[in-house]
């Protein structure tokens, strides 16, 4: 059964870095490109990052460029996501996502997906 398990999640206040993991199992994703999205309560699931197998290219929204940092380890099947100065807008549940079939960064491309973690960012 493959899975995607996000954790590092939590409440962290304005300024502040969050270090997101999403470990897979169930079978390898270290040949396909994988990402990160977030849902806030009332809004639409929206892209945040994404890399690619190698991890030699990676995407961001423009909201996150500078602040989040993405990248994998593919001996451990793991995606990462590093959160640095944090701003309140950033709360939402975020969720992991792999093996996108056409654009990598649009929500219906991915087969596979997390159930989400929670990140809280006070002002």
């Amino acid at each position: 059964q493959v899975q995607l398990v996000e954790s590092g999640g939590g409440l962290v206040q304005a300024g502040g870095s969050l270090r997101l993991s999403c470990a897979a199992s169930g079978r390898t994703f270290n040949n396909v490109a994988m990402g990160w999205f977030c849902q806030a309560p009332g809004k639409e699931r929206e892209f945040v990052a994404a890399i690619t197998w190698s991890g030699s290219n990676t995407y961001y929204a423009d909201s996150v460029k500078g602040r989040f940092t993405i990248s994998r380890d593919n001996a451990k099947n793991t995606v990462y996501l590093q959160m640095n100065s944090l701003k309140p807008e950033d709360t939402a549940v975020y969720y992991c996502a792999a093996d996108p079939k056409k654009g990598i960064v649009q929500v219906p491309s991915y087969n596979y997906w997390g159930q989400g973690t929670q990140v809280t960012v006070s002002s």
